[in-house]
């Protein structure tokens, strides 16, 4: 017999090690750890933590095999951990029921529960009795089941457990949105049961996600049907969270030490390397003790003033735990990870010695890890005055199996017992290496043979969707609809996924359905319900958008690929050539650089061996020609119609998704059989022509078949999409009489919409419905056609039939859509937006929109301050729902509504593509975003409001979206008329250019813009500006706060009306307004100074409160939150938000911001509730004052009628002499002066 080597003698110590702390609790039936000999239940978290060592233990000892006992040793080990992985299935598989109801719902009360019976596998608390929802607990356990089945383990044995995980997937995979407890179980740190969005569960999510995609669970004996499939933009939406959080944890935490599992091991779920680092400083900073770390600030548990006869903390309580927080050594074993993953030697060896010396020696000299170490009641007052000068008690359990587990883990890393990559098989420790650059690949196709010789004319040589069979092209709704039958299982009843819009990272990619490789083109190409898609510059801006997007969160193997059709649409007005920005992005995409992103045009063909393809082997048909899971329709219809689910994010019901999941799948089935080409036959081959004729017939009734099933999953522009040309006509025009009479006749003035029309009557003084459609039909203004439409759709319904020729069967609905279809050939967006509003045209990724926002710690504001008119979203809502709130926030104003939902589109691409935009902005005011909108162009064109609100309504799609681009950013810049001339029957376009730091643009700071071109342009724009009609009159915005005496920065109007550029302006007056329109700016969007919020929680420790325009910000709300936390900015926020006028609201922000500087000063208090508006008032009355001194006139000096302040200190620069930051230093020194130091500075 062979002598045991060093090695071996050391493997059996931990050996000995595991079975006394670990394995001797495992249950022998249920193979569970229960939490401790007090705590018999089986928490998911913890029993997966806790069985890593033993999983570590027989890698190592299968590594390390010194005999055969040692093989023998490490298959029993790993049968352990395969036995606690399976118990925690079956606990999780017997509630499959919740599983399919949560991935509707997202309700706590409809989560897998969180613990267990160690001994059944029930459950043993009710649903509402404990905080169940904790993401991250059901995702380290996918994690692991991962990292586990890729080292060699078996745990999954069947394709219903297959099923069961993938349902899984879709469980966790909205993390990046839903709210819930935790790691720590208790959400909000109050403990009062408020769920919130937890770094720690989105990050374990991620990685999960990440882990598990194209994952076989039976490992090297399974086939396609045993792989897991997710959804890459899902992954993307979770790092995206990620990085607009970190380093905060949630809305109540600034930091949480649990971060450290989602920073480094087990998760790496974090990319940015500086980040990372970041997070991790921020937690030594904070949160690190002499015996590890607390959980995060002003934690109560475990503590000596905790009151163990309450579950739940108020809000004021929590200032009592400061400074005595229990200390966990788990998170130094956390750290001993990191530094053995990081490669971090010194971090390694210095956590180990500090753990070595608080580890307590059990039974057989055996070191034992404690729950957390506590600060004795007697020694309360001297910590918390001296920090970290106690010595603490260990209390809890001992040992404590996860911590216990990680040590030992890190054990057996730091010794070389194992090599990093053996417990991280799927090189999740990779994550913050730099990933290559991304060739994003384009194929063009054009919609007809006649578009495709168009392009040809241009120099493009491209394919139609025929030329490139055997490839077959589909819009991505069709690939939503075959996701949706991922996972199905009529025996568990599970309806598989949940209909969700596609990403671009989803539809970059080529896929194998039934032996057919499959394209799909973009989301923003299948939105043919909103009008969006009729602007081919906003067309442009999407495409642009998804390039960027791909280069920067591409992470699968292979290129993306992006399938970009050119349909009738982008053609220009004649129909004969291409719309030119559509024309000047092919050629871009053509150069290779476009939008930020590197690309490659080519034909599909040439891109099947370097683009990124997966298998869909999920829908491939059975023996006889069926789906495997067709069987699947006679239980689960019924089953899902009990459980009254609702898909949370489009409001589609399980039992139809059932249904379309089967019609997709006939949909696919003729698709194939008629895309595939038949064998010809010479014409001697029949006996004459009634064969064809039959033949023809039966293509005609399958293309019919065909096209209806593509309607009935809602294809748009299906045509594009199938082989036939036979459907490509529209429908036939019902006739209403063309409005090209009104663009020759300048009399003809087109009515407001919702202008009080004078309606026929009857001889019982009702309304004459049949004399109104005969105007109707007489009617040559599609103004006034859209408004007796209106009228008509209010009064009658959208199915009253006019009989507008005499005939039945001409219904209000039938004749709006064919004037929307008319107004949009015309671009006249106004009547667009306004027919859109009637038609209640969808919207289709508004809640989508709406939910990055939110996810992204943003609340969301609809309609004009102040509330209740002004409606705040702080969670995420169903599509009916936000749509009902938006029009009652907008005061049912169709046109107000639909601008909302626009921008809300808008500013979710902005807060996906640059989050940074939105830096210190917790709460986005749309309402407000739309009065400043139309107050620039109300300044900018020097117009009335009604007029500026005219113009807004009729911006285009794209220019709308740069408009408020340049309103984010903080940049100044300039609005002014197009130099070019415009039809008449539109309104003039809006040109915006944005000015460097000295206010000129960039071409006037280099000297190209010449004094004698420039002389010409403002000739042609003053015949421009001579020809501009206007066109329509819209219903104003509440625009009582538009400021008329105001000029936008680098603009100035000359006497008869026309913009002079800068630098050729008379006098200093192109300045005038600047900081006015800056400060209206800031305080619509909410933008504080960074830090801003940190410094008001220091200012009221020294005072009992703030209080702005008669509602107190409370010194008490220091005593719940911390400086750092996003929960005391939203407060803070709100407070400030009471105030309806931006500019005034900004004026206080200012004034808080010198009031903070006495936070610094060495002075216990400032005194009482402290009037921030009376700060403001004595800092007017002074500025008034002196400029009344230096003989400023009244008009100079005229004041704001509703606050009172002087327009012209609105308008002052913050420093300088007259600055406002000097008045207001005055008056705060004048308003505090009996508490400031007798030895400090007058001032003068």
């Amino acid at each position: 017999m062979r002598s045991r080597s060093n090695s071996g003698v050391r493997l059996d110590g931990y050996a000995r090690m595991v079975q006394q702390t670990i394995l001797c609790h495992q249950n022998p039936v249920t193979g569970l750890l229960p939490a401790s000999c007090d705590q018999k239940d089986a928490w998911v978290r913890d029993n997966v933590y806790s069985i890593l060592a033993v999983w570590a233990l027989g890698l190592a000892y299968r590594k390390n095999a010194d005999r055969d006992e040692d093989k023998a040793k490490a298959y029993e080990l790993e049968q352990s951990v395969v036995k606690l992985m399976r118990g925690l299935l079956q606990c999780m598989i017997r509630q499959v029921g919740k599983v399919e109801k949560f991935k509707y719902s997202q309700s706590t009360k409809d989560s897998l529960h969180a613990k267990y019976s160690t001994d059944t596998c029930a459950t043993v608390v009710g649903d509402d009795q404990w905080g169940h929802l904790q993401l991250d607990a059901t995702s380290i356990y996918l994690l692991f089941l991962a990292q586990m089945t890729a080292s060699g383990l078996h745990i999954i044995y069947s394709l219903d457990e297959v099923n069961f995980i993938q349902n899984l997937v879709f469980y966790i995979e909205a993390a990046y949105k839903t709210a819930d407890y935790g790691m720590w179980e208790r959400g909000d740190k109050t403990n009062q049961g408020i769920s919130e969005l937890n770094v720690s569960s989105v990050g374990m999510a991620k990685a999960a996600l990440e882990a598990l995609d194209e994952l076989d669970l039976f490992g090297a004996k399974g086939g396609p049907q045993s792989v897991i499939h997710v959804l890459a933009d899902e992954v993307q939406h979770c790092q995206s969270i990620l990085h607009s959080m970190l380093p905060r944890a949630s809305t109540s935490k600034e930091i949480d030490a649990g971060v450290l599992s989602v920073i480094s091991y087990p998760a790496f779920a974090v990319e940015d390397t500086q980040l990372v680092e970041i997070t991790k400083q921020e937690i030594i900073e904070k949160l690190q003790g002499r015996y590890g770390c607390c959980r995060f600030l002003r934690d109560g548990y475990k503590t000596p003033r905790e009151d163990p006869s309450r579950l739940y903390y108020e809000p004021a309580e929590l200032k009592l735990f400061e400074n005595i927080e229990c200390e966990w050594p788990l998170f130094w074993t956390y750290f001993i990870l990191d530094g053995i993953f990081s490669g971090n030697t010194e971090q390694v060896q210095e956590y180990r010695d500090a753990l070595e010396s608080i580890l307590i020696k059990g039974k057989h000299g055996v070191h034992l890890l404690p729950e957390l170490y506590s600060v004795p009641a007697d020694k309360v007052n001297e910590e918390y005055k001296n920090p970290h000068s106690v010595n603490r008690v260990p209390l809890g359990k001992l040992p404590h199996l996860w911590g216990q587990s990680l040590y030992i883990l890190g054990c057996l890393l730091a010794e070389g017992f194992l090599a990093p990559g053996e417990i991280d098989p799927l090189n999740r420790r990779f994550s913050t290496v730099p990933k290559p650059d991304v060739v994003v690949q384009v194929s063009i196709l054009a919609e007809t043979d006649e578009i495709k010789a168009i392009l040809k004319k241009h120099g493009l040589e491209v394919e139609t969707v025929a030329d490139v069979y055997p490839i077959r092209v589909q819009p991505a709704r069709i690939l939503s609809h075959i996701y949706a039958r991922l996972g199905r299982n009529k025996r568990m009843c599970l309806s598989g996924r949940p209909y969700r819009h596609m990403g671009v990272l989803g539809t970059s990619k080529l896929y194998d359905i039934r032996k057919n490789i499959f394209a799909f083109t973009p989301q923003f190409i299948d939105q043919q319900q909103f009008y969006l898609a009729l602007d081919n510059r906003m067309i442009v801006e999407m495409l642009k958008t998804d390039l960027s997007y791909l280069c920067s969160r591409w992470r699968m193997t292979g290129r993306p690929t992006i399938t970009f059709p050119v349909s009738h649409t982008m053609l220009d007005e004649n129909g004969a050539g291409l719309d030119p920005a559509v024309l000047a992005t092919l050629r871009k995409l053509q150069d290779g650089y476009f939008g930020g992103a590197r690309t490659q045009t080519g034909k599909l063909a040439d891109f099947l061996t370097t683009s990124c393809q997966t298998d869909l082997s999920f829908m491939d048909t059975g023996p006889e020609g069926k789906l495997c899971e067709d069987e699947y329709d006679g239980i689960s219809i019924q089953h899902c119609i009990e459980l009254e689910m609702e898909d949370s994010m489009h409001g589609f019901p399980c039992a139809d998704d059932a249904d379309i999941c089967d019609e997709v799948a006939d949909y696919l089935d003729q698709l194939l059989e008629s895309t595939t080409p038949k064998p010809h036959f010479s014409a001697t081959a029949h006996r004459g022509g009634l064969t064809r004729f039959r033949t023809a017939v039966y293509n005609t009734r399958d293309i019919i078949s065909l096209v209806s099933k593509a309607k009935e999953l809602n294809v748009q522009n299906a045509q594009l999409y199938l082989p036939t040309k036979l459907f490509q006509a529209s429908q036939p025009s019902l006739h209403l009489l063309d409005s090209a009479e009104q663009h020759l006749r300048p009399d003809v003035k087109i009515p407001t919409i919702h202008a009080e029309m004078h309606l026929p009557k009857d001889s019982s003084g009702n309304v004459d419905f049949r004399s109104l459609v005969d105007h109707l039909r007489d009617s040559c203004s599609l103004q006034e056609q859209a408004d007796i439409l209106y009228i008509l759709y209010t009064m009658k319904g959208a199915d009253w039939d006019t009989e507008i020729y005499g005939n039945p069967g001409v219904t209000v609905q039938e004749l709006l859509t064919e004037l929307y279809s008319k107004v949009g050939a015309t671009r006249q967006w106004a009547l667009i937006r306004y027919i859109s509003g009637i038609l209640k045209k969808k919207v289709e990724a508004l809640d989508e929109a709406c939910t990055d926002l939110l996810s992204h710690q943003k609340q969301l504001t609809v309609g004009l301050p102040p509330e209740p008119r002004e409606k705040t979203i702080s969670a995420p809502l169903p599509y009916e729902k936000l749509i009902k709130l938006i029009d009652e926030a907008s005061e049912q104003n169709i046109s107000v509504s639909i601008l909302t939902q626009e921008i809300m589109v808008y500013l979710a691409m902005y807060m996906r593509m640059q989050p940074s935009l939105f830096t210190e902005m917790f709460r986005l005011r749309i309402g407000l975003i739309i009065q400043v909108m139309a107050t620039e162009l109300s300044h900018s064109l020097n117009c009335s409001a009604e007029e500026a609100t005219e113009s807004l309504m009729n911006l285009s799609p794209s220019d709308l979206k740069n408009l408020l681009h340049h309103i984010l950013s903080g940049k100044e810049f300039g609005v002014e008329r197009s130099v070019r001339s415009v039809d008449s029957a539109v309104s003039p376009a809006i040109s915006i250019h944005e000015f460097g730091a000295v206010g000129a643009t960039k071409t006037e700071r280099a000297g190209i813009s010449k004094l004698k071109s420039e002389m010409k342009q403002l000739d042609k724009r003053r015949q421009s500006l001579a020809s501009v009609r206007k066109s329509y009159n819209f219903q104003s915005l509440d625009t009582d706060f538009i400021s008329q005496s105001s000029l936008t920065p680098g603009v100035s109007v000359s006497s008869g009306g026309d913009f002079l550029p800068l630098g050729h302006a008379e006098d200093n007056s192109s300045r005038r307004g600047q900081w006015h329109r800056r400060r209206r700016l800031d305080g619509a969007l909410n933008r504080v100074p960074v830090g801003f919020y940190q410094k008001v929680w220091k200012i009221l420790q020294k005072c009992h409160g703030l209080s702005v325009e008669g509602f107190v910000l409370p010194s008490s709300t220091t005593r719940e939150m911390t400086p750092g936390e996003i929960k005391f900015s939203v407060h803070v926020e709100s407070v400030l938000n009471r105030v309806p006028q931006p500019e005034y609201r900004q004026l206080l922000v200012e004034a808080i911001l010198v009031l903070t500087m006495l936070a610094d000063i060495d002075i216990y208090s400032i005194g009482g509730i402290i009037h921030v508006e009376k700060i403001v008032h004595m800092a007017n009355d002074l500025f008034f004052y002196d400029q009344k001194a230096l003989g400023a006139d009244d008009k100079m000096l005229e004041k704001d009628p509703t606050t009172g302040i002087c327009n012209l200190l609105y308008d002052s620069a913050p420093s300088g002499r007259f600055g406002s930051m000097t008045y207001l230093s005055k008056s705060v020194a004048t308003y505090v002066q009996e508490f400031l130091p007798s030895s400090g500075c007058s001032m003068q």
